[in-house]
């Protein structure tokens, strides 16, 4: 099963934190985990204004490394994106949600605003 990864999930599997959940450890490990594009850049903004502090070097390579599959920001998600209800208002969950919803696989974020939108969510607590 494919399941898109938002950036807090993916930032909890790499530093192996306690918050992710059993369910989504497995996910990781035996499933298709899938990146997109908008959590690397999520990432690299919120380091380069330092609310993060990570090295997006290192994270490129480790989610190359784990062979996980990549996803790109069509025009077709764009299109989806201008029609997408204002439930949410962060960019990036928006675009997730949007790449979630138009390639129909499910997401996986612990963010509350996601269960506004027609997506099959995963919680990363689980």
């Amino acid at each position: 099963m494919r399941v898109l990864v938002d950036t807090q999930a993916l930032l909890w599997w790499l530093t192996d934190a306690d918050q992710l959940g059993p369910k989504a450890r497995r996910l990781f490990q035996s499933e298709e985990p899938v990146i997109s594009p908008v959590l690397l850049w999520e990432i690299a903004i919120k380091v380069r204004l330092g609310k993060l502090e990570a090295n997006v070097e290192e994270i490129v390579q480790a989610i190359s490394s784990a062979g996980f599959s990549r996803i790109g920001f069509l025009d077709s998600h764009m299109i989806a994106l201008a029609k997408l209800e204002l439930h949410h208002r962060d960019p990036f969950d928006r675009m997730l949600i949007v790449q979630a919803m138009s390639e129909n696989i499910p997401l996986l974020s612990s963010d509350g605003k996601v269960s506004a939108y027609e997506v099959n969510q995963i919680d990363p607590r689980q």
